[in-house]
């Protein structure tokens, strides 16, 4: 900021750290303006290839690590727009040292008067400026490590839950376990803490209580649990304004952050969600969804659902690819086919496991079941991810429109109610 004896050179007390901050904000926000795509990319590219209690971790890690990205994004371009406003202070109390001439606007001598007592000296604008600059940096990289540190806690937690599950043979509750163990963690703390300010001014140094308190507490810290760990969020309760603004500031912050992951990540699953489309009419049976045909699907984007490979098949054969979705099929395939696992190795057990899956993924076309019906095992070749392949002759269908409805397993996260029930099927119609 500028001396106010020197305009023409930065004061003294300008923040050391203003040349750095500069540098990061400008290299760093253009990679954190791309993560957060980054991040969709890689949750839609996983998502199908995992069961419940993966998918739920990496759920957990995407929803915290993208909001650690938009938090780092949204903090270098406020930044950097603090610190342009900055600039352009310091340069225009150079060109201009004498500051506002009230004198010379046209105003009333009470609008006058009013603005001479709400008037700041250019160098404490300056100043302000220069202040709020590095504060919204440090407050957006503490919020986004507080978020980085938390999603991995919370993973690690819910591995331990899976853990316990596994182990009490579905028994438990991985979520409920997580809690568990959360609470465990979590609650002794809090325990220490009322002691502390209850009791601890009345308890000599040295005697059985102070100390087990001490130790109690010097475990915690060793795990975070301590304002040390955090000293960003130390120096802003206390010095601005209290830790229940500061806590206030990170809970309000982190609860957008988060709030905007989800809704991104529910919007782009459900495009039409965005949009004013509610008299559009919608019908699972008569629905042309573009992820079913392969010359119109975004393999990046689209979920894992059976394919043909166009709306229009000119040739002898549909092509028929149902990509294999753990989170259906293999609860389906141990509730329907317990046996495919046992006492079989190699090929057999291949087989066995192939007639489980076909009998879970019956075909039907134009209302007749396809007895004939031949599933081979392939891939899918733009995703890598395993699938089913049926080769259906239409050689014998008259031209027009036709349809293949494909059973599935139930959906695992179906709720009475729902406003979207699985109807049990994908219906793919095409022509010929």
């Amino acid at each position: 900021m500028s001396d106010p004896e020197n305009p023409h050179a930065l004061s003294h007390r300008t923040t050391p750290t203003w040349e750095v901050e500069l540098l990061i904000s400008g290299v760093a926000v253009f990679a954190m303006l791309q993560l957060p795509s980054l991040l969709d990319d890689a949750m839609f590219a996983l998502e199908p290839r995992l069961g419940v209690d993966w998918r739920q971790m990496l759920i957990l890690g995407y929803l915290y690590g993208k909001s650690a990205a938009l938090i780092l994004a949204t903090t270098f371009v406020l930044h950097l727009l603090l610190r342009a406003r900055w600039i352009a202070l310091v340069g225009m109390h150079s060109v201009h040292p004498q500051g506002i001439l009230l004198d010379k606007l046209r105003l009333g001598p009470i609008q006058k008067a009013l603005e001479r007592e709400r008037e700041t000296p250019m160098p404490a604008r300056i100043k302000r400026a220069d202040n709020l600059a590095t504060t919204v940096f440090a407050i957006g990289v503490m919020l986004a490590t507080m978020l980085l540190v938390t999603a991995a806690g919370a993973t690690a937690l819910y591995a331990l839950g899976v853990l316990i599950a596994t182990l009490s043979g579905g028994w438990i509750d991985a979520s409920l376990a997580m809690l568990a163990i959360f609470a465990l963690i979590t609650l002794p703390f809090i325990v220490l803490v009322q002691l502390d300010r209850r009791k601890g001014a009345h308890w000599l140094p040295g005697s059985w209580r102070h100390r087990a308190v001490s130790a109690g507490f010097r475990g915690y810290a060793r795990i975070g649990f301590s304002h040390g760990s955090n000293p960003e969020m130390s120096l802003l309760s206390t010095n601005r304004g209290g830790s229940r603004k500061a806590i206030l500031l990170t809970t309000s912050v982190m609860f957008v952050a988060l709030a905007s992951a989800g809704i991104s990540l529910a919007l782009q699953k459900h495009p039409d969600w965005l949009g004013s489309y509610a008299w559009f009419p919608k019908s699972t049976t008569r629905q042309l969804d573009s992820a079913h045909y392969d010359d119109q699907r975004n393999p990046a984007r689209d979920s894992a659902t059976p394919y043909v490979q166009s709306s229009v098949i000119v040739g002898p054969y549909l092509k028929l690819v149902i990509p294999y979705r753990p989170l259906r099929d293999d609860a389906a395939m141990r509730s329907t086919c317990p046996s495919t696992g046992a006492g079989r190795t190699g090929d057999a057990l291949a087989s066995a496991r192939l007639a489980c899956l076909q009998a879970l993924h019956g075909v039907v076309l134009d209302g007749k079941p396809l007895a004939s019906l031949r599933y081979e095992i392939a891939s899918d070749p733009r995703t890598d991810r395993p699938a089913l392949l049926a080769m259906i002759d239409v050689r014998s269908l008259p031209p027009g429109r036709h349809e293949l409805r494909i059973a599935h397993p139930p959906r695992s996260d179906q709720t009475p109610g729902d406003d979207n029930p699985d109807p049990g099927f994908d219906v793919i119609p095409f022509w010929r």
